[in-house]
């Protein structure tokens, strides 16, 4: 029987080349972005290429409405689902009280509120079945507070302690939830936070790369999946622990500092 995978984000980046992974592992799909046109596109493009089916759900998932509308689109159409994949989420850089206010309310609601509408309208699905895989996209951001992207770190910290929470919650069941955190990733994602003019961005990984490390983590149930990081990224992230919290904070900042 085809396993058939739920991806929210999945025009575009880490969330599309996870839906080429799960395709040519053979399961089915279910992709879900606001842009019908790009996800049309991906579906003829899988279903030429690999002997799966696609379903398209186009949907702004910022909307406190999307996560129920989703689900019960899902359900009617008699599909269960045995992989969710959050992926969606955006971010932006500057001063917080300098960004507009509902840009900080639409990143809240997408990356945190939209990630756990869903995970628990399909969770009560999974633990009635006792059987599905979830992986949450989070970030190294989640690791540390981030200076001139303030909310964003913010809310990767939460997807990264829920996911977490979850794993334990569920470790005697035949369920996992895996956190992947990417380091910075060349998607679209750089360029429409303007994380691409910034030193963190310098160098980045593939979403393709970034992808693979992710599916790989959750098929193995793993609880934390770190990817995309160079070596000094590494040295970085083991040493922040032990740094001041104000050096830490400034080193950040600094990070991202637009050019």
């Amino acid at each position: 029987m085809k396993q058939v995978a739920l991806i929210t984000g999945a025009s575009t980046g880490i969330g599309k080349e996870l839906a080429y992974i799960h395709a040519e592992n053979g399961g089915d799909l279910i992709v879900v972005a606001r842009s019908k046109d790009k996800l049309e596109a991906l579906k003829a493009d899988l279903e030429a290429k690999f002997s799966i089916k696609v379903m398209v759900i186009a949907k702004d998932m910022g909307e406190a409405s999307a996560p129920r509308e989703i689900y019960d689109e899902v359900k009617a159409a008699n599909i269960d689902i045995d992989v969710l994949i959050n992926n969606a989420g955006f971010g932006g850089v500057g001063k917080f009280h300098e960004l507009d206010y509902m840009q900080h309310i639409s990143m809240i609601n997408l990356n945190v509120s939209a990630l756990t509408a869903l995970t628990h309208l399909f969770l009560a699905d999974f633990v009635k079945q006792n059987k599905g895989k979830i992986l949450n996209t989070s970030s190294t951001a989640s690791l540390m507070p981030g200076p001139l992207q303030a909310v964003y770190f913010a809310s990767k910290a939460y997807v990264t302690s829920f996911s977490n929470a979850l794993w334990e919650e569920l470790r005697n069941t035949n369920i996992t939830v895996t956190n992947l955190m990417p380091g910075a990733t060349e998607t679209e994602f750089g360029a429409s936070s303007g994380m691409d003019k910034t030193v963190m961005f310098k160098k980045t990984a593939s979403a393709q790369s970034v992808a693979e490390d992710g599916y790989r983590g959750m098929k193995k149930g793993k609880v934390d999946v770190i990817s995309g990081l160079t070596t000094a990224q590494k040295i970085m992230i083991s040493l922040s622990p032990l740094m001041p919290k104000k050096m830490r904070l400034k080193t950040v900042h600094k990070m991202q500092e637009v050019k």
